[in-house]
């Protein structure tokens, strides 16, 4: 696949969650471009994959509608915990910058929800201690200006017009907070995938855009753009199609009568194309994915959820290393039960995800497992490793998380 090289972009490289629904209290580290998460159904993959979309609804929506979609505290709250729900994220903007921590720390009172603490921390030099160059409890705080923010440096008062906002989020909009703005730009503009076959059969007035909605319900205008825009990229997205899809030959958005676009296919044996809607679910859920990895410019973190579903299991080992590539510009998160798909990844790119006896879910990498690494090296499969029950957790038919090991 020829694509660019490496850029410098916004890594993720620590998370950590309190008091969010099963994630009682879970830390990922270290985390890679391309962080896969396994586990069984209940695990809390979906769960882990909403905090990232509602960390991004929180600053493009608000906090209070993202609150109130997820049922407020009564649903939000892990069973059993007390104080607020944490999110805290360790990032660099470029490898050359310091770590930088963004913590958020949610609550809600009898007017709804609110932000209880936010602040942003970097530590200047190696020995340097953690500076906070923003710092908010409940819309008040203190904020420090400027393009490398120190701490000899004046600190400025702030009061938000209410509790609910994200300090982040709103002093993000001046010029003058420039690694504040950057953490808002950062995280409105992830892009957290829930494709189905289906919304990409739809007939979307004509117009090109740039990138594929949440849904994929604007598939058509998405090829348009390319078509227009960068066609050298198209014909790499329908190269690789072709490869996947036996006898397909074009993918063409037809402009209707009724200003409508038309998404339709065509195989090599035959004279006319196919409208979309009578191709097959893997066939256009593979061409709708291969349009978020090989996007000209694309978000700075991607999520996508069970990408085997209705693909053809030898396809899901190509299509994770196309997923690998395609982290070399952004940050890709992906949520998987294929063991094929897993038969394409690092062990430091899998985590697996399981319940503990609380009831609340725990991870543990692939790599940090006894065996994996050295297994791998004599040139096992991940998958496989998995299958035969050589990981040490997130075995279904083991109660809490444990292993066959346990077993043997």
């Amino acid at each position: 696949m020829s694509r660019k090289t490496s850029i410098a972009v916004p890594r993720i490289e620590e998370l950590s969650v309190k008091n969010y629904r099963a994630l009682r209290n879970l830390q990922l580290r270290p985390l890679t471009p391309l962080m896969v998460f396994l586990g069984p159904n209940g695990s809390g993959k979906s769960t882990l994959f909403d905090v990232f979309a509602f960390l991004s609804e929180c600053f493009s929506v608000g906090l209070r509608k993202a609150w109130d979609r997820r049922g407020r505290f009564r649903e939000l709250r892990s069973r059993g915990a007390d104080g607020p729900i944490e999110i805290e994220l360790k990032y660099r903007e470029r490898p050359d910058l310091p770590v930088i921590t963004y913590h958020l720390a949610i609550d809600e009172g009898t007017r709804g929800p609110y932000v209880a603490e936010e602040w942003l921390q970097w530590r200047r030099g190696q020995r340097g201690r953690p500076f906070r160059f923003l710092d908010f409890r409940e819309g008040v705080g203190q904020a420090v200006s400027g393009e490398m923010p120190d701490e000899h440096d004046q600190r400025i008062e702030e009061r938000l017009t209410s509790p609910e906002l994200l300090a982040v989020n709103t002093l993000g909009q001046f010029a003058s907070h420039p690694r504040v703005s950057a953490l808002r730009l950062f995280i409105t503009g992830w892009y957290l995938s829930y494709l189905t076959a289906d919304n990409t059969r739809t007939t979307p007035e004509a117009g090109p855009q740039e990138r594929l909605s949440l849904t994929g319900d604007n598939l058509p205008n998405v090829i348009q753009y390319l078509k227009e825009q960068h066609a050298e990229r198209l014909d790499q997205i329908l190269t690789t199609l072709a490869r996947r899809v036996p006898q397909l030959e074009q993918v063409e958005a037809e402009l209707m009568a009724d200003g409508r676009l038309l998404l339709q296919l065509k195989d090599a044996p035959f004279d006319r194309p196919i409208l979309a809607r009578f191709a097959s679910d893997g066939t256009l859920k593979l061409l709708a994915y291969l349009t978020v990895l090989y996007d000209p410019e694309p978000p700075q973190l991607v999520g996508i959820e069970e990408p085997e579903n209705h693909l053809h299991p030898r396809l899901l080992p190509e299509l994770a290393e196309e997923c690998r590539t395609a982290a070399a510009q952004t940050q890709l998160m992906v949520t998987t039960h294929s063991p094929f798909f897993v038969n394409g990844l690092r062990a430091e790119e899998l985590w697996v995800l399981y319940r503990n006896e609380q009831g609340y879910t725990q991870a543990q990498r692939a790599a940090d497992m006894r065996g994996v690494q050295e297994f791998m090296n004599q040139g096992a499969l991940l998958g496989h490793l998995w299958m035969e029950g050589h990981f040490e957790v997130g075995d279904p038919l083991v109660a809490a998380g444990g292993s066959r090991y346990q077993r043997r």
